[in-house]
């Protein structure tokens, strides 16, 4: 597995990382333990040295899930979480957000419990609070990293003026976004921002949220629970407007004897050499395919022509609901 350094920072990672969302929570009903962290492990052999996760996931599940299978390879790991919820414990459901200081000093502790580590690599911001000033936030992280409990500090899904108001307080080491050929709009004002402050970016849902792999169509049904069921993005109408992304893809992925996941993947890999797509999955084969992705390169002709191409493409739904989109959508 190829490495990569997130930004101007210290922090390598294998290119591609594995998000562990869908394992626990997001996507219908959590895989089985011992399955998931079977899938775990095998990334760890196959190279993967970079996990994302966060407490909200389950909630706090999808994080001992991690403790549990990573214990054996904790040195050789980074591993990404995430604060900024509140959490009704009673319901086990995030109600909000909340970037309090004394919430992320709390998150802190009870995640490096449940990720069996004694320093977390990389802890998030995982939705901006309008409430808590950035600096009071990027501040906490600083003692958090001053008092040994976490190395890096980054931001999720935070704009321009946030980045660069909490780069000066506490350098980003990274930004977690959704970044794939289909969710693109970070590439206007975003991405030059980090590229400028040497942030580097990690890239969810490089995928699509599935779509990418080109696995389903508008005939698919989404279990219950499913995040997919209430996005603009996946009504039965938008996914079938939408297959001519996948059609492009195809075009590219029996040109490099490759599946559509490699070439989505491919791309998102050719943007920048500090970019590092997390996709997620609950299995090996497709683990071992996302995995292969690292080895396809795209020509500059090829890119140009990708460009060209899905600039004629308009892609249809929204990726969030309006009110998920403007606060906490996952």
């Amino acid at each position: 597995m190829k490495k990569r350094t997130l930004g101007q920072s210290s922090l390598e990672v294998s290119a591609l990382g594995l998000g562990c969302m869908g394992m626990s929570f997001g996507y219908g009903p959590a895989g089985d333990k011992n399955d998931m962290i079977a899938v775990i492990r095998q990334a760890v052999e196959e190279g993967i040295t970079f996990f994302d996760t966060a407490e909200v996931y389950g909630p706090f599940t999808n994080e001992t899930l991690l403790g549990e299978a990573l214990a054996p390879f904790k040195k050789d790991v980074v591993i990404a979480t995430k604060f900024g919820f509140d959490i009704d414990r009673a319901q086990m459901k995030h109600v909000g957000v909340n970037s309090r200081p004394e919430n992320i000093r709390r998150v802190a502790d009870e995640s490096l419990q449940r990720l069996k580590v004694e320093v977390i690599d990389l802890f998030y911001q995982h939705r901006v609070d309008p409430n808590v000033p950035i600096e009071d936030v990027a501040g906490t992280v600083k003692d958090l990293i001053q008092a040994g409990k976490v190395r890096h500090f980054g931001l999720s899904e935070a704009g321009a003026n946030t980045i660069r108001r909490a780069h000066a307080e506490q350098p980003v080491t990274a930004l977690q976004s959704e970044y794939s050929l289909w969710t693109r709009q970070h590439e206007r004002e975003i991405i030059p921002t980090i590229e400028e402050l040497g942030i580097g970016l990690v890239a969810y849902s490089p995928l699509g949220k599935g779509f990418l792999t080109g696995k389903m169509d508008e005939n698919t049904q989404f279990a219950t629970g499913d995040i997919r069921n209430i996005l603009p993005r996946f009504t039965e109408e938008a996914r079938k407007a939408n297959q001519a992304l996948l059609d492009l893809l195809q075009q590219f992925a029996v040109r490099h004897n490759a599946t559509t996941a490699q070439i989505a993947l491919a791309w998102v890999l050719a943007q920048k050499t500090w970019i590092v797509p997390i996709p997620g999955t609950t299995k090996g084969h497709r683990l071992t395919e996302n995995n292969g992705a690292v080895d396809i390169v795209l020509s500059a002709a090829e890119l140009q022509e990708i460009a060209a191409a899905t600039a004629q493409i308009d892609i249809v739904g929204t990726r969030y609901p309006e009110q998920m989109e403007k606060s906490t959508g996952l």
